[in-house]
């Protein structure tokens, strides 16, 4: 099948609605209005915040908040950019360190220092340095990061017993997650499917070995422990640099886990179930995400499952998934907005969320609490997260950032299930993401 990706409007049209938005102080708030909080999520996901708001609001007696619930990345960002054009933006919005520059950059986010330097609740020195850093810009704090996620690769533990395969441990390699997602590829009779349809298969999977998807977020870490590097700067950069031989040889492997291995599902069986839901139903052995998988995948009761840290080339490296809350310079109800985020951001509210299954802790403490690392709630392995997070690296936030990650996933797409040749590739990535590299503001 040919894959057709078209970059989206979306950025476009967030520039033309905030270059138009009136940042001012935001005034003061009709008396009773909740706190708005936009967010984006699974309905798992969704329920974990329902779940802190709940517990806020019994308390602190008065306070309200409400939900604002986007259906998915790209509604967050459109709703969000809307609602700051037309002068009622949310008070509070959740968003990842990698879409938050394009706010930043236009003054739609409310600077927290003076605030955090005046809260008694909060203290900065309590919460993992690279969470706090990736939300600076322009030398303030913008936003306070709740979770320190990284990559890992979730795995059926049932799977893995029924067809005697050893289970992922620390210090693997690529080599050995190759290996392993082979001899988890099985048809219907369980036995092992070796090769591509293309290849002379006769048999389709009933179980992958392996669910990735072909994204700058999952290719990053493994050129870092490669040795090698995404763009030319990861404080200014100009171009993705994808053509070094430590990066090659990443995306080379990348793209051979379904042209030479067939251990990834084919682009018309990843339409048809995507990666998480085809894990959730016991027919992915593996599959590499993040933290926030947790709380949907705790809802299942047909096998065990565990995780188990990124494979290793040269080194152990991970990539940073961290998400903040950002007070919007356009709120009427600041004050109010703050008191909640001071109660999410601290030990109390860091608990709450960390029990729901959907954060790695950005608070120190809290992370290294029963309320994370609860050995009766999978996965058993929680540990694996946090002994990643000196490891971890962050991608730019340069305000075209999410252009970038859209334009390259469309082109990793057609690279792996297409078998595009890697030079082309590599060039179509790097014109085409030049003009949006240019563009871009740094913080």
């Amino acid at each position: 099948m040919t894959i057709v990706r078209t970059r989206p409007l979306l950025a476009l049209a967030l520039s033309a609605l905030l270059a138009v938005t009136g940042c001012g102080s935001g005034g003061g708030s009709s008396a009773g209005d909740p706190v708005k909080l936009l967010v984006f999520g699974a309905p798992e996901e969704l329920g974990a915040y329902r779940t802190l708001i709940d517990a806020y609001q019994r308390a602190r007696s008065g306070e309200r908040v409400q939900l604002i619930e986007a259906s998915d990345r790209k509604d967050l960002l459109a709703r969000l950019a809307t609602s700051v054009a037309g002068g009622a933006p949310p008070d509070l919005f959740l968003m990842n360190y990698r879409f938050y520059g394009q706010f930043a950059a236009k003054g739609v986010v409310e600077p927290l220092d003076e605030r955090i330097a005046a809260s008694s609740v909060l203290d900065p020195a309590d919460y993992y340095p690279v969470a706090m850093e990736a939300f600076r810009w322009g030398g303030a704090q913008l936003c306070l990061p709740q979770n320190v996620s990284s990559l890992a690769v979730y795995y059926n533990r049932t799977l893995f017993t029924r067809y005697g395969v050893p289970e992922p441990q620390a210090g693997w390699t690529w080599n050995d997650l190759v290996a392993t997602a082979t001899l988890m590829t099985r048809d219907d009779r369980g036995l092992v499917i070796k090769g591509t349809e293309a290849e002379g298969a006769a048999r389709l999977p009933a179980v992958h070995g392996l669910g990735v998807e072909p994204s700058i977020i999952r290719l990053a870490p493994l050129v870092w422990s490669n040795g090698g590097e995404i763009v030319d700067d990861p404080e200014r950069p100009t171009r993705l640099t994808l053509d070094s031989p430590a990066a090659r040889e990443v995306l080379r492997n990348l793209v051979d886990l379904r042209q030479a291995y067939g251990v990834v599902p084919s682009d018309a069986e990843v339409e048809a179930e995507d990666d998480e839901s085809r894990f959730l139903n016991g027919r992915l052995g593996m599959l590499m995400t993040s933290r926030r998988a947790t709380t949907n995948f705790r809802t299942i009761t047909g096998f065990e499952w565990d995780v188990a840290p990124l494979p290793v080339y040269q080194q152990p490296v991970g990539v940073l998934h961290s998400d903040a809350y950002c007070l919007t310079r356009g709120s009427r109800n600041k004050d109010a907005a703050w008191r909640f985020m001071e109660y999410a951001m601290d030990e109390e509210g860091q608990r709450i969320i960390a029990a729901t299954g959907r954060t790695v802790p950005s608070h120190i403490q809290v992370s290294r609490s029963q309320a994370f690392l609860d050995p009766d709630q999978p996965p058993r392995n929680s540990q694996v997260f946090l002994d990643a997070i000196p490891t971890v690296r962050a991608l730019p936030t340069v305000s075209t950032w999410p252009e970038i990650e859209d334009l390259s996933y469309g082109i990793l797409e057609n690279a792996m299930h297409r078998g595009d040749k890697l030079d082309d590739v590599i060039r179509e990535l790097d014109v085409k993401s030049r003009p949006m590299f240019a563009r871009g503001e740094h913080g």
